[in-house]
């Protein structure tokens, strides 16, 4: 699981669903949810998580797209195996791992240093642990 420090700044409620925002080094993300806990409010600083597999990246995207999440992140490292290849993706101290098949990594010529966009649909991310 990656984990992504955030701060909370805004909550949308209606019945049961939750749209949470939040402020992570500037970008703006967001997180679906049907319970949320009482501790989290706009201003509570967040631990949050991310299943490699549930990260896509793109190179010199641009236009419109569902996902909410989207973060320019550099390559730090790849590891490409026969099926799957892991893509360490950071940007300042945090490290954001993506898991995408192999063929993808060839066929995007994905290289360490290289810049991309990390797209994380808002269903998948989710708080791990409320720090403040």
């Amino acid at each position: 699981m990656s984990k992504l420090i955030a701060t909370v700044i805004n909550i949308d409620t209606v019945d049961n669903l939750n749209i949470v925002s939040f402020d992570f080094l500037d970008d703006t993300l967001s997180m679906m949810s049907l319970e949320l806990n009482d501790n989290i409010k706009i201003g509570t600083k967040v631990e949050l998580n991310v299943k490699p597999s549930s990260v896509a990246v793109a190179t010199n995207f641009s236009g419109d797209i569902s996902y909410s999440n989207q973060i320019k992140m550099e390559i730090k490292d790849i590891d490409c195996g026969q099926l799957l290849s892991s893509l360490r993706l950071q940007k300042n101290e945090f490290i954001l791992e993506s898991l995408i098949t192999a063929k993808s990594t060839k066929r995007m010529n994905l290289k360490k240093g290289d810049i991309v966009t990390a797209f994380i649909k808002a269903n998948e991310l989710s708080i791990f642990k409320v720090l403040v």
